[in-house]
C-alpha cells in the first residue's frame, strides 16, 4: 500500500464543497467591499455613507431667528473626518461654510446646485447636496468628501421588469430541477460505489474477492480492500501450512511414544505371564523398560518445556557465567560419554575467557540440544567444532559448525519451528523432535539469536549471538 496520509471519500466531498463555498462566499463579499466600500477613520464603510451622512447633518443645524447655526459636535465630526461645509439659502447665496476650499464659489445657480447633486469626483472632491427647512424657511447645504465615489441613476422599464418576473421564477425552478437531478444522479453513483464496497467486503469474507480497479475518488478504499485480501489469503496460506505441519508433529510424536511404550509393553508382559527367569534376564528386560520408560520421560519433558518457554512460564535464573570454561566442560561431557567416544568433536576460542550472565541450566539445554543435533544427523566420521569468537557490534558468537549432509533452503526456513520435522531422520535414534526449536526459545530468553548457515554436501554452521550488555 502506498505510503501516504489516508482520507475518508465522504469527508473529501464534504471538505470540498465547503472550502468552495466558503471561498465564494469570502470573494463575494471582498467584491462586494471593493467596489461598493470606501476607508473613513472610523474603518470600512460603504459607499453609501456619506449620502447618509450629509442627509442626516441638518440634525445638528438650527434656525437663530433667520440665521444658521451649527453644533459643536456637527463641527467636530466635520473636523474629525477632513469634510467642509458651506451653507446657501434660498437666493443662492453663501451664509455659513467651515473648512470650505478656495476654488468654490460664495454663490450658486439652481442649475450649479441641481449639477453638483450628480456630479462626480473632482478637485479631490466628492460633493454631496441636502437640505434644511425650518420655521418656512429652507437652505441648501454642501458637504464635501476627499473620496472618488461615483453617482450613478439606474432607470429601468417597469412594464418589461415585470415580464421579466416569470422567467425569473422559471430559472429558479431550473436551478433547483438541475441541484435536484445532481443529487440524484450522485446519489446513484455513490450508491454504485458503496455496493460496490460492500460486494468486496462479502467476497473477502467468502474468500472469492475479485481484485477493484485502483481509481477513481474511491481508489484508494478500493486500494485497501485489494491489500486486505492479499493479506488475508496469505494468513490463510500459513494457517493451512502450520496446520498441516502441526497434524504431521502430532502424528510423529504420536508414533515416537508408541515406539517406546511397545517395548515397555512387551517385556513387562514377559516378566509378568512368562517363566520365572533368572536373575540375569530380569535385569535385562528392566533395563530395556527403564530406558525406554526414560526416553518417554525425555519426550514429555521436552514437550512440557517447549509451552513452558512459549507461555513464559518457566522460571528464570541468570547468574554471572565464565563462559569458555562453561562451554569447554559441557563438550568434555560430551566427549566422555561412551556412545561419541569415536566422534571428532572439537573446541576452539579466540577469547581468552569471558563473563556473562547466563541461566546454567536452560543454557546447557540449548547448547548440548545443537551439538546433539550435529552429532546424530551426520555420518560417524563427521567432524563438529565449538568455537568462541567476538565481534564489536553484534557482541558475543558461539559457532557450532560440521562438514556433515547439510541442509536446503526449505529445511533451514522450517528447523526452528517446532511443528517442523527434518528428512534427515534416518540416523536419528530416540529423540522428541522438539530440540532445536527449546534451543531458540533459550536462546531468546537470553535476549540473543541464533542463525544457521548451510548447504547440502557442505555441512552446518549454527551461530548463536549473545548481546555485549549481557556481559
Amino acid at each position: 500500500m502506498r505510503n501516504k496520509k489516508k482520507f475518508n471519500p465522504f469527508l473529501r466531498i464534504f471538505v470540498f464543497v465547503s472550502v468552495v463555498l466558503l471561498t465564494a462566499v469570502i470573494a463575494a463579499i471582498g467584491m462586494f467591499y471593493y467596489i461598493f466600500g470606501i476607508t473613513e477613520p472610523e474603518g470600512l464603510s460603504l459607499a453609501a455613507w456619506p449620502e447618509r451622512f450629509t442627509d442626516n447633518f441638518s440634525i445638528w443645524m438650527e434656525n437663530d431667528n433667520g440665521r444658521i447655526k451649527i453644533e459643536e459636535i456637527g463641527l467636530d465630526r466635520l473636523d474629525e473626518y477632513g469634510l467642509w461645509l458651506q451653507v446657501i439659502d434660498e437666493t443662492g447665496q453663501e451664509v455659513l461654510c467651515h473648512n470650505k476650499p478656495e476654488n468654490y464659489p460664495a454663490r450658486y445657480s439652481a442649475s450649479e446646485l441641481i449639477a453638483l447633486s450628480v456630479s462626480a469626483f473632482e478637485e479631490e472632491n466628492t460633493v454631496f447636496v441636502s437640505s434644511y427647512e425650518s420655521s418656512e424657511e429652507s437652505w441648501s447645504y454642501l458637504i464635501g468628501f476627499p473620496y472618488a465615489i461615483g453617482k450613478y441613476m439606474l432607470y429601468y422599464n417597469g412594464e418589461n421588469v415585470g415580464r421579466l418576473s416569470p422567467l425569473f421564477r422559471m430559472g429558479i425552478l431550473m436551478i433547483l430541477c438541475f441541484v435536484l437531478l445532481f443529487m440524484v444522479c450522485y446519489g446513484f453513483w455513490l450508491t454504485r460505489h458503496l455496493g460496490r464496497i460492500a460486494k468486496g467486503i462479502e467476497g473477502i469474507s467468502m474468500r472469492c474477492y475479485t481484485p477493484l480497479i485502483e481509481k477513481g475518488m474511491f481508489g484508494e478504499v478500493y486500494e485497501a480492500l485489494n491489500q486486505m485480501d492479499t493479506e488475508i489469503r496469505h494468513s490463510d496460506k500459513v494457517q493451512q501450512e502450520t496446520e498441516r505441519i502441526r497434524r504431521e508433529w502430532i502424528t510423529n510424536i504420536t508414533h515416537d511414544l508408541k515406539t517406546p511404550l511397545s517395548p515397555i509393553k512387551g517385556y513387562a508382559e514377559l516378566l509378568v505371564d512368562g517363566p520365572a527367569s533368572d536373575k540375569e534376564n530380569i535385569q535385562e528386560y528392566g533395563g530395556i523398560i527403564l530406558k525406554n520408560a526414560n526416553h518417554t520421560e525425555k519426550m514429555i519433558n521436552d514437550l512440557k518445556l517447549t509451552y513452558q518457554l512459549d507461555s513464559g512460564g518457566l522460571p528464570y535464573r541468570p547468574q554471572t557465567v565464565r563462559l569458555v570454561r562453561f562451554l569447554k566442560e559441557l563438550v568434555i561431557d560430551i566427549v566422555n560419554d561412551p556412545a561419541f567416544a569415536d566422534r571428532k568433536i572439537e573446541f576452539e576460542s579466540n577469547v581468552e575467557e569471558c563473563e556473562i550472565c547466563l541461566d546454567v541450566d536452560l543454557f546447557r539445554r540449548a547448547v548440548n540440544n545443537i551439538i546433539m543435533n550435529a552429532l546424530t544427523h551426520n555420518p560417524p566420521e563427521t567432524r563438529v567444532v565449538i568455537r568462541i569468537d567476538t565481534d564489536p557490534e553484534k557482541g558475543i558468537l558461539i559457532r557450532i559448525s560440521d562438514n556433515g549432509t547439510g541442509m536446503d533452503d526449505k529445511e533451514q526456513s522450517e528447523l526452528f519451528n517446532r511443528y517442523y520435522r527434518g528428512t534427515n531422520t534416518k540416523e536419528k535414534p530416540e529423540g522428541s523432535g522438539l530440540g532445536l526449536a527449546i534451543a531458540k526459545q533459550i536462546i531468546t530468553l537470553h535476549g540473543g539469536d541464533i542463525e544457521v548457515q548451510s548447504k547440502p554436501g557442505e555441512g552446518t554452521c549454527f551461530t548463536i549471538v549473545l548481546p555485549l550488555k549481557n556481559r
